[in-house]
């Protein structure tokens, strides 16, 4: 355990909301700029053994503190089409996972992630998937919903710093694969975001998609936010 703690290759998931700590060099490209803040995320004690139990587990499984934020030159990706109206789709058939995003959001490059694509204009309406290495083999092995998304949510997806609360949690199945979807919100000293989550195993992989929108935008983005995190699936590569 200790090992894997002190990795160089263990990262902690890095999420779209502002940080507080840890000032990193803004990278450009293209005339762009974008300054990204980390928080390296601490595992608490507090809660019950078993959910530190829990939490212990995810920590080491997910992943990423990014040093450099990038746009992405659209014309040099192929893999994204028009597909549901409205949105467009993308397909990695590296890392087996498919799911759609609303059109006008741009794609950026985040080290640690796999894809980020986000709203210029309204920095927090985002999706973002991250692909990292597990043994575990069903996404049920790392416990129930609830418990998971509460430890997901409070280690990984928000910082310490903000308030959150979990709004519900769910299992479904599609082919026979299960997939954990949770809903949270995230309060900050002057914003609070509104979020979706959908998590999964498969191809020797756990996979996290992320999307959200400032709580003030939630009743005009949550139609659309939902069809993001319900078209997320995964395929055998």
């Amino acid at each position: 355990m200790a090992s894997l703690q002190n990795s160089p290759t263990r990262t902690l998931f890095l999420n779209s909301f502002p940080q507080k700590h840890g000032t990193l060099p803004c990278c450009k490209r293209a005339g762009i700029s974008f300054l990204v803040r980390a928080e390296q995320v601490g595992t608490s004690s507090r809660g019950s053994p078993s959910q530190d139990r829990t939490g212990r587990r995810l920590v080491l499984a997910i992943g990423a503190v990014a040093p450099c934020v990038v746009l992405v030159n659209q014309n040099s990706k192929s893999f994204a089409v028009e597909t549901k109206k409205g949105f467009l789709s993308v397909t990695d058939k590296k890392d087996g996972y498919e799911f759609i995003y609303p059109f006008g959001w741009q794609e950026v490059v985040i080290e640690g992630q796999d894809k980020v694509f986000k709203d210029v204009i309204e920095p927090l309406e985002s999706a973002s998937v991250t692909v990292i290495p597990t043994i575990k083999q069903d996404i049920r092995d790392f416990g129930p919903p609830k418990e998971v998304a509460e430890t997901l949510i409070k280690r990984v997806l928000a910082p310490s710093s903000q308030k959150t609360k979990l709004i519900e949690a769910a299992e479904h199945d599609v082919d026979g694969k299960a997939y954990y979807t949770f809903e949270f919100i995230a309060q900050a000293p002057n914003y609070t975001r509104h979020a979706l989550s959908t998590i999964s195993i498969g191809n020797g992989k756990f996979y996290t998609l992320t999307t959200g929108a400032n709580e003030r935008r939630w009743e005009k983005m949550k139609d659309k936010l939902h069809t993001v995190v319900d078209s997320f699936k995964l395929f055998n590569v």
